[in-house]
This record gives C-alpha cells, sequence and structure tokens, in this order.
C-alpha cells in the first residue's frame, strides 16, 4: 500500500494507525489527515524521536500494510 492510499482511506486506516502509535490521541489522528508530514509530526511531539525517525516508522508501516 502506498501514501495515496493510506490517505483515501484514513478513516479505514485510524485504527491501524492507533495501534501502531498507541500514545497518538483520537483528535491527534483525525487532525492528520492523511497528511503524512502531519502524522510525522504528531509521533515527533508525542514520542519526542527525531523527524528522520519518526518518517523511518511511517515508511515501515506503510510497508506492512
Amino acid at each position: 500500500m502506498n501514501w495515496d492510499e493510506i490517505k483515501g482511506n484514513w478513516k479505514q486506516m485510524t485504527g491501524s494507525i492507533k495501534s501502531e502509535w498507541g500514545k497518538l490521541t483520537d483528535d491527534e489522528v483525525t487532525q492528520a489527515e492523511g497528511d503524512r508530514d502531519k502524522l510525522v509530526g504528531k509521533i515527533q511531539e508525542r514520542y519526542g524521536v527525531a523527524k528522520d525517525e519518526a518518517e523511518r516508522q511511517v515508511d515501515d508501516f506503510v510497508a506492512r500494510q
């Protein structure tokens, strides 16, 4: 699955995203609205990781979908 597919199915993907990053709130996932950069930013804020680490996590997540 690629990011465009995830963005198109955002509402269906929110459960998987919340399972992957359990510290993210429902509001944070909703606010990301399928925007990869917003999701990366939320992960950075909530988990205290660098941008490149958050991007790697998102890329790994997408590859597994």
